[in-house]
């Protein structure tokens, strides 16, 4: 019987959610381990201490907590954003329940993370929609790249027949016009030709497109790096990662050029990601490399479709260079995601470090003409 009263407590701290307990001017008396895990803090500093040390609630300042307390009722709240007492930001769903106590009343409150199930769905929702449009820009292959081997044979053919030069500069055109479009049909669908393999580590990809990205734009943009030489080695294809991540690096360098800037700053920054979360699978170790820039930022209207083939907002971009980007990763079974604001663009490159070597699939040479 005495180890009674223990019992409630140690369920407590073998949740695996996370529990804390308020008295009813929200100052904090008790949090379980996975409260501490999920807020980065421990109940001896925080103790005694307004919930507003530990977390706020920027758009509502935690009003659900502040009313539940007020009212006896219980609530839940979805979705809400946390600011933590170390700047990170987390989103959880939370249910306060009062209890009724002699004195006053006390406040249970339960959090349940969401940021590792909204990035699932996210992430799932992009791969699908990669899939969708590789399988769209493969059926365009076939109906553009097979008139437009008859149209440049027929062209061939009537440049023989032609009596004059000046005729044949007409055909000249055609056939000129006609591989331009293949080509870029070839872009579309990315490399023609099957991952080489090797052991390599992502900085000696970074070092190179450091090395390109200075020889192509000399001084006007200052490049920063910042990389975690603990990260191991893995099995990818080098020369697909290097033009991959040029890719980005090129989309930032132009964007922060066109703006006019003339303190314009790129940041190459690796860093190992653990327990982490890609698609639908949990991986052990992940490479997150992330270049960001202090551009103009991405348009919100235009930040869902920047991986899309042909989505650009340059006058003179094809619109290519961020889809091939993405598809390169995916070779990887890894992914690219963005967040832009103003002053602030972020492109973040996951790669598994534990995933076995790449799948063989056959080279994208959509039809032949």
């Amino acid at each position: 019987m005495n180890s009674a009263p223990e019992l409630p407590r140690h369920l407590l701290e073998n949740l695996t959610t996370a529990v804390l307990l308020l008295e009813q001017d929200l100052q904090l008396i008790y949090m379980n381990p996975a409260a501490e895990m999920l807020l980065a803090a421990s109940l001896t500093r925080f103790r005694n201490q307004p919930i507003t040390q530990l977390f706020q609630e920027p758009d509502s300042g935690l009003d659900t907590l502040v009313h539940a307390a007020d009212t006896g009722h219980p609530y839940t709240k979805r979705e809400a954003l946390f600011q933590l007492h170390n700047g990170e930001t987390i989103t959880v769903d939370y249910t306060a329940s009062p209890i009724a106590e002699l004195i006053n009343t006390q406040v249970i409150l339960e959090v349940f993370p969401r940021d590792r199930q909204l990035r699932i769905s996210r992430e799932e929702e992009l791969v699908n929609k990669q899939e969708t449009v590789r399988a769209l820009v493969r059926g365009m292959a076939h109906e553009i790249k097979n008139p437009l081997g008859g149209i440049r044979g027929a062209a061939q053919l009537l440049e023989r027949t032609l009596p004059n030069q000046d005729l044949k500069d007409y055909t000249q055109v055609i056939i000129n016009e006609a591989d331009r479009l293949r080509n870029l049909v070839d872009r579309m669908l990315g490399p023609r030709h099957l991952p080489s393999l090797e052991m390599l580590n992502i900085h000696e990809v970074l070092e190179r497109v450091y090395t390109l990205a200075q020889a192509e734009f000399g001084e006007q943009i200052k490049l920063v790096r910042d990389y975690d030489p603990s990260l191991p080695e893995f099995l990818g294809d080098k020369e697909q990662l290097i033009q991959a991540v040029l890719n980005v690096v090129r989309n930032s360098m132009q964007a922060l050029i066109e703006s006019g800037q003339s303190n314009g700053r790129i940041q190459l920054q690796s860093r190992a990601k653990r327990q982490f979360t890609l698609g639908a699978e949990r991986h052990r170790l992940v490479c997150q490399v992330k270049i960001i820039d202090n551009g103009p930022g991405i348009p919100e209207g235009m930040l869902e479709n920047i991986f899309y083939p042909m989505v650009s907002g340059r006058a003179e971009g094809t619109g290519l260079g961020l889809t091939i980007a993405q598809a390169a990763l995916q070779k990887h079974q890894g992914l690219i995601e963005c967040t832009s604001r103003p002053g602030h663009t972020e492109f973040v490159l996951l790669l598994p470090l534990d995933a076995g070597p790449p799948p063989e699939a056959t080279p994208e040479t959509g039809a032949s003409s």
